[in-house]
């Protein structure tokens, strides 16, 4: 194996939790192979431990160390900026990675004001935070999706209202940014020359592994399909059906 892999999630090996065809034998071909691998999700509000299991019960083993979140990515990333107090909106799985990293969870003059996802999202979380926000707390968010399957609110959404009040944009760790491809590609210890990111969003998925210098692999299985490509700037080095079909890594 020539090549390290960076692979999406939901849309890529699972639909909800059921597996997409073939998508076993192809992590499991990886795996067999040594081929260095992470599991990327934008979503937040799982662990790594959340997220094998959820594999496993879709009948995938993976190791636990293969994920990687955009929750881990927010803390790798604030571990690197001055300051350690933050008010977070967001699940366990966000807190949990900010309390390993050492961060305060407050929400008493924070540095950072974080955003995740959280169904438990109301008046109080938008007013506290865009009031930290403007006093100058530095705005900081998982991700910036607006929404997951049946249209459930995800965290750009959460962060809209914040944002109108405030009129300041949060900087956002998840794809399509390239920090968060970075952080995986330390995770794993590759490089960018050396891996492929193999995603079924165009606009998430390809066009992070374009902005980090990736090798960029459309599955059209998930959200973009072929008519989609002509719609953005940028084009995937190569395209299939499913993960099943993969045969350049």
């Amino acid at each position: 194996m020539s090549k390290s892999v960076i692979c999406d999630i939901d849309g890529v090996i699972l639909h909800d939790n059921a597996l997409i065809p073939g998508a076993d034998k192809f992590i499991h071909g990886l795996l067999e192979q040594g081929t260095p691998l992470v599991m990327l999700t934008n979503f937040p509000s799982q662990t790594p431990k959340d997220l094998q299991n959820r594999f496993a019960s879709a009948g995938i083993e993976i190791p636990e160390e293969c994920f990687f979140t955009s929750a881990m990515a927010t803390a790798e990333f604030l571990k690197r900026q001055e300051g350690q107090k933050a008010f977070v909106i967001g699940e366990g799985a966000l807190v949990h990675e900010l309390y390993n990293a050492g961060f305060t969870i407050t929400d008493i003059n924070p540095d950072f004001v974080v955003v995740g996802e959280t169904r438990h999202y109301n008046w109080n979380m938008i007013h506290t935070a865009a009031r930290f926000v403007s006093e100058g707390a530095r705005f900081i968010a998982t991700n910036p999706d607006t929404h997951g399957p049946n249209m459930s609110p995800a965290c750009g959404a959460l962060c809209a209202p914040i944002e109108r009040i405030t009129g300041k944009q949060p900087f956002y760790v998840g794809k399509p940014s390239a920090w968060i491809i970075r952080a995986a590609l330390n995770r794993m210890g590759c490089h960018s020359d050396n891996t492929v990111i193999v995603g079924d969003n165009l606009r998430t998925d390809i066009l992070a592994g374009f902005q980090a210098g990736l090798e960029t692999v459309l599955v059209l299985s998930g959200v973009s399909q072929k008519s989609d490509i002509e719609r953005v700037p940028f084009k995937p080095n190569h395209i299939f059906n499913s993960v099943a079909d993969i045969d350049i890594i």
